[in-house]
């Protein structure tokens, strides 16, 4: 079981000294985040690993495996720090697939006082870099491919949703963001797709692009989505050109998707608001909520004006690779359970 992985984890270990260099070349500083935190993340859908810890009289205090370092890696920007990256194990519970995991690497990096259009470039250079490393010309996956070293195709989610399904997304959310969940189902139901009575506006919107954007994005070179309505991009913020959306991008090669990137938002108070919402959305639909973590969003509000992105470093070396399935990239899978 581990003969025919080896060439996989071999070029899994060439990309990461490779992305190494990218990052020290550029001025980053790689910075190490702990895993226990107070609050794992305050997005509706993601899950965490509970936890807790024992002080030495026994006394237990409630902590979480991070779903992801953002938290950590922001209060290192308010603290001074202006280029950082981070090759960080997250762990994220009721995940697991050919392209999920319940433990994982996620590779971040955030630039202070840039755009997010810079993390679209380096976005660029890395998957060619990865392509350059192990001498392949192509990215692949299941039988599709993606041509790392063409120009990425961009686009703007509602464009998306025009063009793969022909639905009008911006008709559905107002000039302060607040969405009509009744407008999308209306839409949805015209071009034919399934609508259920208990489904909100984010419900319907992920069912679209899951079933109808994505199969389209990043075949022949990679696509960035771009402008995420502001519903959709809890710690993003608003797009100077159109509120309804914000600076959020994700990154698709073979219909993968490989980073979500942002331009960050600085508004404590909002951030709060944020948050909130999320977790009473995860509360209606799964009956549990996760706490805020309080130094984070006093650090938001000393944050300089940045730019930040996530990149699954995982799916990015199966690509590359042409592995199928996210164990075959894997050291040491976790056990399998649930069977």
């Amino acid at each position: 079981m581990h003969a025919d992985r080896r060439p996989f984890l071999i070029g899994r270990n060439a990309i990461q000294a490779a992305l190494r260099g990218f990052f020290a070349r550029e001025d980053f500083i790689e910075v190490d985040t702990a895993v226990l935190q107070i609050s794992p993340g305050n997005e509706a859908h993601l899950h965490a690993f509970a936890t807790e810890a024992l002080t030495t009289d026994g006394q237990k205090a409630p902590f979480y495996l991070h779903t992801s370092p953002e938290f950590a890696c922001k209060k290192l920007l308010a603290a001074g720090e202006e280029r950082i990256s981070c090759f960080a194990h997250v762990y994220r519970n009721r995940e697991r697939g050919p392209l999920h995991h319940p433990e994982f690497t996620m590779l971040e990096w955030y630039r202070a006082g840039e755009s997010y259009e810079s993390l679209m470039m380096d976005c660029v250079r890395i998957l060619a870099l990865a392509a350059e490393t192990l001498k392949t010309e192509k990215l692949a996956y299941r039988g599709g491919e993606s041509d790392p070293f063409a120009g990425p195709e961009r686009i703007a989610v509602a464009e998306a949703f025009e063009r793969h399904a022909g639905i009008d997304l911006l008709a559905s959310v107002a000039a302060d963001g607040s969405t009509d969940r009744d407008r999308l189902a209306t839409e949805m139901k015209r071009v034919g797709m399934r609508v259920a009575d208990d489904d909100g506006w984010a419900d319907l919107f992920s069912r679209v692009l899951v079933e109808k954007i994505e199969p389209h994005l990043g075949f022949g070179r990679i696509t960035i989505l771009d402008e995420y309505p502001i519903s959709e991009a809890a710690l993003a913020r608003p797009s100077a050109r159109d509120p309804r959306v914000a600076e959020r991008f994700e990154l698709y090669a073979c219909g993968v998707e490989l980073a979500n990137g942002f331009g960050e938002l600085t508004n404590a108070a909002e951030q709060r608001r944020r948050f909130e919402i999320e977790m009473a959305e995860k509360a209606r639909v799964y009956g549990e909520a996760y706490p805020i973590d309080e130094d984070f969003l006093a650090a938001v509000s000393l944050m300089p004006e940045a730019s930040g992105i996530a990149l699954g470093f995982d799916r990015l070396v199966m690509l590359a690779t042409g592995a199928s399935r996210i164990d075959q990239v894997l050291w040491a899978p976790v056990a399998e359970y649930g069977r």
